[in-house]
């Protein structure tokens, strides 16, 4: 970070409040955006003769907010802007292809590059380099009319016929919002194109013609064989024309619904979110594999912060043939560019993926960065146990449990989750229910105002094979819930009636019995919770008494 303690004038001053505000809070974007814009105007605007206090600020400046926020394309034309004033050509290329890096499914990021180039180059074959890039990264968008008139108007100026022709001849073929404008170019074209470039060779062969004999022909083609191939050419266009009307309107649908086509902070609404799965549906439906990466590509620029769709990208990459490097690089954009690790959901999604293609040090690691900053993460402590407990063994998963049960970092809730989930290992591992037992026994005193620890062992000795041995250690449980315990009073209803139902599913003959004084000591009014209370401290009172009298 840049040092903006230089000078003492207010706008260095003001600068630096508002560094320190964004320091203080770095996902307010309203903060950011005031940063940038003080940055850029210091001393009235940059440029060579600027300071180099102001332009190292200001780099700083753009390059942190645009690291916190990489799909903001008109930030990346500013900045390119920005280093033209500054260092020139040089520099605000490399400025652009940062942002094509980050954003490249960008119609306006690409065409403004290219626009650049042509203005601070002059070699056609370097400028058609980009242009064929911009290409292969946004041709395909409903909305690339920009670039392609762009590069159309890049060939023109040149007078390069033969190039426009076959740009256009790409283009009839691409469903865009402006297709049939395209499509009266490219026909309007063809009546003074040569005959060899009226079509592509099969195609031509089809209307019975192929270049080597036209080639023969040269100039002294038959005018009524010309007449023919032209007609048949042209009924190819309007077939052409047709199947790409069609394949627009299939999408126009879902198009016309999108009303944020760029990436904001601000959330979406349910209706655009619900258009994005559909539109997606649809894409993979039809089955074209760039056409439907595209599109996910262009839904995560609108969509960058919602999780499920990042977790939709990967599902997809996933099922394709020989993918993992692709299906990789969606898990790690997701996990360390827009998805918070406060909602870790999608880094273990990620760590089972490298566990699966045998990387597991790298899935213990993604767990391990979790934890680093979420020690009291369940799920994640439980996923890393188990992994160790599938790639090395139960001693190892046992290591793991036994760590975060030992430290101070976290909470009784968290530990009394994680010692279930370290007897359920045991159990799971031996069938030894004593020993899983002995699991919540040496973990009781810790864990005693713990709900999820009573709600585990609860649930662990329910879920035994039944036996009278298997009951009163269900009960012994549930007295333990309600008589030794630190629990709220509305923790000790709902562990109760978890014990009812168990008592109506698999309880005794006298299960019944004990049901219905239950239910009116927990459901019952003050009034009969009171009498119960009172009716069973009476009859415990008096089988105190019968032992008694019965060693006398």
């Amino acid at each position: 970070m840049a040092d903006y303690s230089y000078g003492g004038d207010d706008e260095t001053a003001e600068l630096r409040k508002l560094n320190a505000e964004v320091l203080s809070n770095p996902d307010e974007f309203e903060n950011w955006e005031k940063l940038v814009r003080a940055a850029e105007t210091l001393e009235g605007g940059l440029n060579r003769n600027s300071s180099p206090q102001s332009i190292s600020a200001a780099r700083d400046v753009y390059d942190r907010f645009l690291a916190k926020f990489p799909l903001f394309f008109g930030y990346w034309k500013k900045y390119a802007d920005l280093e033209f004033s500054i260092a020139g050509t040089e520099s605000a290329e490399f400025i652009y292809e940062r942002a094509v890096a980050s954003i490249g499914v960008s119609v306006d990021l690409w065409t403004n590059y290219c626009n650049f180039k042509v203005e601070t180059c002059h070699e056609p074959e370097i400028i058609r380099e980009l242009f064929e890039r911009a290409a292969d990264s946004v041709g395909l968008d409903f909305l690339a009319h920009p670039f392609w008139d762009k590069y159309l108007e890049f060939e023109e100026r040149l007078e390069s016929p033969d190039r426009t022709y076959a740009i256009l001849a790409r283009i009839i073929h691409i469903p865009l919002h402006q297709y049939a404008r395209y499509f009266e170019q490219y026909r309007s074209m063809s009546h003074s194109r040569p005959i060899t470039e009226l079509a592509p060779e099969a195609v031509l062969q089809q209307f019975g013609a192929d270049s080597k004999s036209l080639a023969r022909m040269g100039t002294s083609i038959p005018q009524d064989s010309e007449r023919d191939i032209r007609h048949k050419a042209d009924q190819y266009y309007l077939e052409t024309f047709h199947r790409t009307q069609a394949e627009t309107n299939k999408r126009w649908t879902f198009e016309q619904e999108i009303k944020r086509p760029y990436f904001h902070v601000t959330e979406l609404d349910e209706a655009q979110l619900l258009n994005w799965t559909k539109y997606l549906d649809f894409e993979e439906a039809e089955g074209d594999y760039r056409r439907i990466t595209f599109l996910y590509e262009r839904c995560l620029v609108t969509a960058a912060h919602y999780d499920e769709f990042w977790q939709r990208y990967a599902r997809y990459m996933y099922a394709q043939e020989n993918k993992a490097e692709e299906t990789r690089g969606i898990f790690a954009r997701a996990s360390c560019f827009y998805t918070p690790i406060a909602r870790p959901a999608i880094r273990m999604q990620w760590a089972l993926f490298e566990e699966s293609v045998a990387r597991p040090d790298v899935a213990s690691e993604i767990y391990d960065a979790i934890l680093a900053v979420m020690p009291d993460n369940v799920p994640a402590i439980t996923h890393l146990a188990n992994l160790k407990l599938r790639q090395t063994g139960q001693s190892a998963a046992v290591e793991i449990y036994e760590q975060h049960l030992n430290t101070n970092e976290n909470s009784s809730a968290t530990k009394g989750s994680v010692v279930a989930e370290f007897a359920k290992l045991i159990y799971q591992s031996t069938s030894d229910a004593g020993q899983a037992r002995k699991i919540f026994e040496q973990y009781r005193a810790i864990c005693i105002d713990s709900e999820p620890f009573w709600a585990g062992w609860l649930e662990f000795e329910s879920s035994l094979p039944a036996s009278a041995k298997h009951l009163a250690q269900v009960k012994a449980v549930h007295s333990q819930i309600r008589s030794g315990t630190r629990l709220s009073v509305d923790d000790i209803k709902s562990l109760s009636h978890k014990y009812m139902s168990f008592l109506a599913q698999r309880g005794d003959k006298s299960a019944a019995l004990e049901y219905l004084e239950l239910d009116a000591l927990v459901n019952g009014s003050a009034v009969v919770g009171a009498y119960m209370r009172a009716k069973t401290s009476a009859v415990a009172d008096g089988n105190a008494a019968a032992k008694v009298n019965g060693g006398r």
